[in-house]
This record gives structure tokens, C-alpha cells and sequence, in this order.
């Protein structure tokens, strides 16, 4: 219990700090827009840089690691959006919210910062290898659904595949953590160790990333809130910090083999609290903000305990 709690009151307690420090109005209300904009151009894309350029990968296949992540992802988001549509009987766009709310976690600022301090450097690459197609996976998807839900709801005309496409191939080039990637990747093919001058100036920016994360979540988090919509949205969070890692979990612990160390990370992966990517999305269909407002907050304030049951967990692994 000490090792879990050594794990989850930094992380966790950033993001109280953050918290606070909005509530208490000890920095400018734009200060957490500005620390998070930071994290996401700057910060992180160098963290996720120097990550791939110099991860191990022995012993592993990211191949066996997307499929372990990615089907509980497909069930989760499925199941999400079933129970948006079937149960609580919302039109398709807040199905589309629905399974965002349910399966999307928030792992560039959560989870990368939570599973590095828990699992070192090799669980950071299993992340990394995840956020790796997640960002394109997610970008694609939601766009699909986004227009298929809109045809559904009666408010567009069918869209045009190619014009979907440009869309998605545009924001993809001009995205900072994807072009993190790309060039981790490059770096890494020309065999040359991140070091020296540049390779200080990474360190020193990457080593920031994830405590500013954290913090910028926190002060980011009050402009959520519980907006209504609270049995839709615990649905969603039931399904997001327990049915999907449960599902990783049992795919690594029985089907699919991993090393430890990733196999224990995209468990914790998986249980990260909800990401703002819904709020976005539900923001961009104008309906269902009070499921997305109200799945991050309580997931977020929730992963507390959650996340600190599946680092007792998968230990078993």
C-alpha cells in the first residue's frame, strides 16, 4: 500500500494543486489555457521525442501491445455509445459522446506522468506506442462518426469521403505530439544518442512535461464540472476506469503476452480518466456537454481510488 500511495499522491496531488491554485485564484484564470498549450506544443512532443528515439524495445511487439489495448478500446467505445442510444435514449451524436466519454483516455496528461512514475521509462514507451496510432486512430474515427451521426440526426447531407479525408491528413501534419513522434521515430533510424547540447535542451523540457501536466489538468478542471447528466455520465465512468482496463487486463493476463513492464502500464493506460477530446467533440455537435463536462470530472476525482485498485491488480501479472 505504501508503494501505491508513493505513486498516486504526487501525481493526484498535482493535479489538487492545481485545482486549488484556480479555486483560490492564486495565478490568472489563463494561466492553466497557457501552461497546457505549453505541454501540448512543447513539453510533451519532446518527451514522447526522446522516448521513442531511445526505448528499448526488446522483448516486445507494439503489434501484440496495440491489439491487447485497442479491442478493449473498440468494446469500451461500443458499449459506451449502445448505452447513450439504448438506454438513456439520446439521438447518435451523443452516441458519438457517449463512446468518446467511455474509451478515450486522457494518457497524454495523466497517463504518460502516472505510469512513468510508477513504471520508469519502459512503461513510458508503452504509452508512447500507444499514443503513437491513438491520436491518428482517434482523429479518423470521431471524424467518421462525427459525420455519420450528423447524416443519422438529420442535420447534414452525406459527406464527402475525400473532403473527410483532407481534413484528418491536414490535422495530423500540424499536430505536435504526431510530429514528436515522427521525429523520435527519424532520430532513431540515424542511431545517434540524444545527447550534448541538444539533448540537454530536450531533457530538461521533456523532464517538465509531465509536472506541468498535471498541474495544468487541475486548473483546468473546474471549468468542467458536474453539468447535469449524472447517471448517463457515471455510466460512461463505470465503463472507462473499471470495464476497460478490466478487459486489457485479462487480455495480457491470459491471451496476449507482453513484458511486464507494458503489460502493466496499458492496463493503467486503460483506466486513466476520461480525456477532453469529448468535450470537444461534444462541444463541436453542440449536445451532450453535460455527459462529457460531468464523465471527465467524476472519472478524474474517482481515478483516485480506481487507478489505485489496478496498481494492486496488476501486480498479479
Amino acid at each position: 500500500m505504501g508503494q501505491i500511495a508513493a505513486i498516486i499522491i504526487p501525481v493526484f496531488g498535482l493535479i489538487g494543486l492545481g485545482l486549488f491554485a484556480d479555486a483560490a485564484r492564486l495565478l490568472k484564470p489563463t494561466t492553466g489555457d497557457a501552461l497546457s498549450d505549453f505541454v501540448f506544443t512543447v513539453a510533451l512532443p519532446l518527451l514522447i521525442f526522446r522516448t521513442i528515439a531511445t526505448a528499448d524495445f526488446s522483448g516486445g511487439t507494439p503489434w501484440m501491445l496495440w491489439l491487447a489495448y485497442y479491442s478493449a478500446f473498440a468494446v469500451a467505445w461500443a458499449l459506451g455509445t449502445f448505452v447513450m442510444r439504448r438506454i438513456f435514449m439520446r439521438d447518435a451524436r451523443a452516441g458519438v459522446v457517449g463512446g468518446l466519454a467511455s474509451a478515450y483516455s486522457n494518457n497524454l496528461l495523466i497517463g504518460i506522468p502516472l505510469i512513468i512514475t510508477a513504471y520508469g521509462s519502459h512503461g513510458a514507451t508503452a504509452v508512447a506506442l500507444l499514443i503513437a496510432i491513438h491520436l491518428p486512430i482517434l482523429m479518423t474515427l470521431s471524424a467518421i462518426l462525427i459525420e455519420r451521426a450528423l447524416v443519422s440526426d438529420g442535420l447534414t447531407p452525406d459527406a464527402d469521403f475525400r473532403t473527410i479525408a483532407r481534413n484528418i491528413f491536414r490535422a495530423l501534419i500540424v499536430n505536435p505530439i504526431v510530429l514528436g513522434l515522427f521525429a523520435g521515430l527519424a532520430w532513431r533510424l540515424t542511431g545517434w544518442p540524444v545527447e550534448g547540447p541538444l539533448g540537454n535542451i530536450v531533457n530538461r523540457l521533456g523532464d517538465v512535461a509531465a509536472t506541468l501536466a498535471l498541474f495544468a489538468v487541475g486548473m483546468n478542471l473546474r471549468r468542467y464540472g458536474i453539468r447535469g447528466h449524472v447517471s448517463a455520465a457515471l455510466a460512461c465512468s463505470f465503463i472507462k476506469l473499471m470495464l476497460m482496463p478490466a478487459m486489457v487486463f485479462l487480455l495480457v493476463a491470459t491471451v496476449i503476452h507482453l513484458p511486464e513492464a507494458w503489460a502493466k502500464g496499458i492496463v493503467i493506460a486503460a483506466g486513466c480518466p476520461t480525456g477532453v477530446n469529448a468535450y470537444l467533440v461534444a462541444n463541436r455537435f453542440q449536445t451532450g456537454q453535460g455527459i462529457a463536462s460531468s464523465s471527465i470530472t467524476i472519472t478524474t476525482g474517482l481515478a483516485v481510488l480506481t487507478i489505485a485498485f489496478w496498481l494492486r491488480v496488476v501486480e498479479w501479472l
